[in-house]
């Protein structure tokens, strides 16, 4: 836990994260059953600055983004960690790799949409584009009307052909915790990504060439 560093005691750190607690959003009451890994996303009511897939900017309800596939989570996070740098040309590479843990959610509706599937798969250039969310942030309120849960869509990162589900309701949680847990080193250096599991061994790479097709890192920086 990030707050051990600042006291002296677990006892204090426990004060303190309940201090730290009280001074957030409170969780829906739909949400409350949940462990804070799968009601975060649902809990902060502060204006979304920018907008997603499935959520538009302002004062929007939350949404729970996952991967159905390990490979597939690692290029959705690749992808995004890549992005900042290509925000910010002047920081250097980090000197060492981070470590990051995977968690697997269990989740079973029977109010679900599955983008991947006909009929709504004959409009996959809407579901896909890569950098305007208009067409799927439009189908994400109309989902919502319906009382739909879950949403599922092909990722546009991983080059594999996973696919990614976005989670409109806790409802769709079948268990309340996270049900498995994967420890994850990740190094971005001018050669691309490269992210290691030792259980189980598992190992990815991307490329400069990987994201190239996105225009956001079209002109990225690699050279630092």
């Amino acid at each position: 836990m990030s707050t051990l560093k600042l006291v002296d005691t677990l006892e204090e750190q426990a004060l303190l994260e309940e201090l730290i607690e009280v001074t957030k959003p409170a969780v829906p009451p739909e949400c409350r059953h949940l462990d804070y890994l799968l009601a975060t996303p649902f809990r902060y009511d502060a204006p979304y600055p920018h907008g997603s897939r499935f959520r538009r900017a302002g004062r929007t309800p939350g949404v729970y983004y996952a991967a159905e596939e390990p490979r597939t989570a690692v290029a959705e996070m690749a992808f995004y960690r890549l992005l900042f740098f290509a925000e910010s040309p002047g920081t250097p590479w980090p000197s060492d790799s981070g470590d990051y843990t995977a968690f697997a959610a269990e989740v079973a509706t029977d109010r679900s949409i599955d983008l991947t599937a006909p009929p709504l798969a004959r409009d996959r250039a809407h579901w896909t584009s890569l950098t305007d969310y208009g067409a799927t942030q439009a189908l994400a309120d109309t989902a919502r009307a319906a009382a739909i849960e879950l949403i599922r869509y092909s990722s546009v990162r991983d080059g594999a052909g996973g696919t990614n589900v976005a989670i409109l309701a806790c409802n769709a949680f079948a268990q309340a915790k996270p049900v498995e847990r994967q420890t994850w080193r990740i190094r971005l250096s001018a050669s691309g990504v490269q992210a290691i599991c030792e259980f189980p061994d598992l190992r990815i790479g991307f490329g400069r060439e990987a994201f190239a097709a996105n225009p956001r890192l079209r002109a990225f920086n690699w050279e630092r």
